[in-house]
């Protein structure tokens, strides 16, 4: 997803929640992303006084956000440094927030979902989500299925323009 928005002049900072941060350092992908983006790639806050190492946001995006983290974020759950900035864009409501829910059809079952995703809509949160963007899939059952990112750029995009 970063290099197309860095291909139109965007610039793209990162910041991993502590489960993400640990899976792309383990693959690398987290050295590629802070060499091609030229800034760190955030997974722990800053000191105080520290100051931020990214740019001025235009624009968040959980991009692909867990059921739990959707579930955080939509309960105000600020455990990590990527949901303390979202959830502070979306109680300021001054910076646009995008959420793709990567979830399956269990996740949507659970009693409480409805409700986080009612909670996020109210908020202001641009929900990609429904069977027209990504039809839900029972657990296991859709390995290797592909993002749909050109619609998640998109509405990025639509989202930062709006900012």
């Amino acid at each position: 997803m970063v290099q197309p928005f860095l291909a139109q002049g965007w610039s793209v900072a990162v910041t991993l929640t502590p489960t993400a941060g640990t899976w792309l350092e383990a693959s690398g992908e987290s050295r590629k992303i802070q060499e091609i983006t030229g800034f760190p790639v955030r997974v722990a806050p800053r000191m105080p006084g520290q100051q931020s190492p990214h740019p001025t946001v235009d624009c968040y995006a959980l991009v692909p956000a867990s059921a739990n983290t959707v579930a955080k974020l939509a309960l105000g759950i600020a455990d990590n440094q990527a949901l303390t900035t979202a959830c502070e864009a979306l109680g300021g409501g001054y910076v646009p927030v995008v959420v793709f829910p990567r979830v399956n059809a269990a996740h949507a079952r659970q009693p409480a979902w409805n409700s986080h995703i009612t909670g996020l809509r109210r908020a202001g949160a641009d929900l990609i989500y429904g069977d027209d963007v990504w039809p839900l899939h029972e657990p296991r059952s859709a390995p290797g299925r592909q993002l749909p990112w050109q619609t998640i750029r998109e509405r990025i995009q639509a989202a930062a323009q709006r900012s």
